[in-house]
């Protein structure tokens, strides 16, 4: 795994194969942002990410110059594997916080310019994140929030649904507040 673009470009992550992760592929990764390129400012973005795993997608986003990433896993191995990669990598706009996304979402009381959930495929409430995500007002009104999932999952008849791309055995589902039909 590597960081695809930025100040990181290049820099690997080489997480523990103990870790409970399936990570994003580089290429699913480097699609993403370059979906995410042609609507995002960056440097006056802040992000939220939620099951963080190997924290490869909140690297990617700190590498192209995200003004702050949250970082979000129940898994203290997951965790503390973000937070020694960051050090190492002197990281100094990422806060990573180990919690259950669901509580998080709860007791929510910052906003985020992009949320990022990548959650376990066999999660039994992966249908449900995109309104908890909305009803927890923890994205801005501008806002986007992306999904990853499994095939099986269709959102594409949710009121905040924004466009669906596939790459491989990686879904990605967009969804905004507002949408703006560029």
């Amino acid at each position: 795994m590597r960081i695809i673009a930025g100040t990181l470009r290049g820099r690997r992550l080489n997480p523990p194969t103990s870790l409970p992760v399936r990570p994003t592929t580089d290429m699913a990764r480097e699609s993403l942002f370059n979906i995410l390129n042609n609507y995002v400012d960056y440097e006056e973005c802040r992000v939220l990410d939620l099951f963080a795993g190997t924290g490869a997608v909140s690297l990617e986003f700190v590498s192209r110059g995200a003004k702050a990433v949250t970082s979000i896993d129940i898994s203290n191995a997951c965790t503390d594997y973000i937070k020694s990669v960051s050090m190492q990598f002197k990281v100094d706009n990422m806060h990573v916080v180990r919690a259950d996304v669901f509580d998080l979402l709860k007791r929510a009381n910052q906003q985020f310019d992009i949320v990022f959930a990548d959650p376990p495929y066999a999660l039994h409430d992966l249908p449900k994140l995109p309104d908890l995500v909305f009803d927890s007002g923890v994205l801005t009104d501008d806002g986007i929030f992306i999904l990853e999932h499994p095939k099986e999952f269709v959102f594409e008849d949710h009121p905040h649904f924004w466009q669906h791309r596939a790459y491989g055995k990686v879904n990605f589902t967009f969804f905004a507040m507002h949408l703006d039909e560029e």
